[in-house]
C-alpha cells in the first residue's frame, strides 16, 4: 500500500453552535488527483482551509509523509509544501506575469545590491517564469505581459503555475474552472494533469462533476462536516456520487453504494 502524503484524522472545528468539521478524515495519496465534493454547507472549504493552514482546528491530527505536524497559518503549509490556488486567483493584475509568479517570494540580485539595497533580480524571475509556464504549456506571449491583459483560463494558468512552482508535495486547487467557458476549462483540466505527472499530489475542489469525472484518480464525499464516502470515478457513477453526496445514499458496511432506507433496514436487521 502506497503511504499516503497526507492525512486527516479526527479533524473538528466548532464556531459557536455551528459544528463546521464533525470527526472529519482525509487521504491523498502520492501523485494523485482527489477531488473532494460536497454540497453547499458541507463543510469542504473548512477542511481545505484546514489543510492550507488558514483554519486551526479544534482537534484531530493532521500528517504529511506519515509525520504529525501542526500548521498555525498559511505559511507554516507553504514551508512544508502545500500551495493553495483559491478561487480569487490572489493575483496583481497590474503586474507582469513574472512578478505574479514570484509574489511575495521575490528573488533579489546576488552580493550587496541585494543583500543590501534589496534590488530584485527582474531578469532571473521573468527567465524562471518563462521556463516554468512553458513546463506547463500555457500559452503566452511573454513574461513581462500584464496579467489584466490575459484571458480568464490564462490567469488561472497563472495562479497554478505559481502553486507548481513552489509547491513540493501537495497543490490544493479551489473551484479552478468556475467561470470558465469549455476550452479553457479543458485546458485547466489538462494542466491539473500536468501538475501531477510532475510528481505532485492534487486536490481539486469542484461542483462540476463531468470535470471531476474526467480529472479525478478518486473522488472524497463531504457531507454535513465529514467524509462519508471514498470513492473512485472507475468504480462509482456520477449518479452515485450525487446520492452520497446529498444523502440519498450512503456506503454500507461491506462498502456497497445503498439507498439511506435500506441501510438502516438492514441495521434493524
Amino acid at each position: 500500500m502506497t503511504e499516503p502524503v497526507l492525512t486527516g484524522r479526527g479533524l473538528v472545528k466548532r464556531y459557536g453552535h455551528v459544528v463546521a468539521m464533525d470527526n472529519t478524515d482525509f487521504d491523498l495519496n502520492p501523485r494523485e488527483v482527489l477531488a473532494v465534493v460536497g454540497d453547499n454547507g458541507a463543510g469542504k472549504s473548512t477542511l481545505i482551509k484546514t489543510l492550507a493552514g488558514a483554519v486551526i482546528p479544534d482537534a484531530g491530527d493532521i500528517r504529511l509523509d506519515g509525520k504529525v505536524v501542526r500548521f498555525h497559518g498559511p505559511l507554516d503549509a507553504r514551508q512544508h509544501g502545500i500551495e493553495t490556488v483559491y478561487q480569487d486567483l490572489a493575483l496583481a493584475p497590474s503586474q507582469d506575469i513574472a512578478t505574479n509568479l514570484f509574489l511575495g517570494r521575490e528573488k533579489r540580485r546576488p552580493g550587496v545590491l541585494g543583500s543590501i539595497f534589496r534590488m530584485l533580480d527582474a531578469k532571473s524571475m521573468r527567465t524562471e517564469a518563462s521556463k516554468i509556464m512553458a513546463e506547463l504549456g500555457i500559452g503566452i506571449t511573454s513574461a513581462q505581459q500584464t496579467v489584466e491583459t490575459l484571458s480568464g483560463g490564462q490567469r488561472q494558468g497563472v495562479a497554478v503555475a505559481r502553486a507548481a512552482a513552489f509547491g513540493t508535495r501537495v497543490v490544493i486547487m479551489d473551484e479552478p474552472t468556475a467561470a470558465l467557458g469549455v476550452a479553457e476549462s479543458a485546458k485547466v483540466l489538462e494542466l491539473i494533469g500536468k501538475i501531477r505527472d510532475r510528481g505532485l499530489a492534487v486536490v481539486l475542489i469542484s461542483h462540476n462533476m463531468p470535470h471531476v469525472f474526467e480529472i479525478a484518480d478518486r473522488i472524497h464525499v463531504h457531507r454535513l462536516g465529514r467524509r462519508v464516502a471514498l470513492v473512485s470515478p472507475k468504480t462509482h457513477g456520477m449518479t452515485q456520487v450525487v446520492g452520497l453526496l446529498t444523502g440519498a445514499l450512503e456506503i454500507d458496511a461491506d462498502g456497497n453504494v445503498v439507498e439511506v432506507s435500506e441501510a438502516v433496514t438492514t441495521g434493524l436487521s
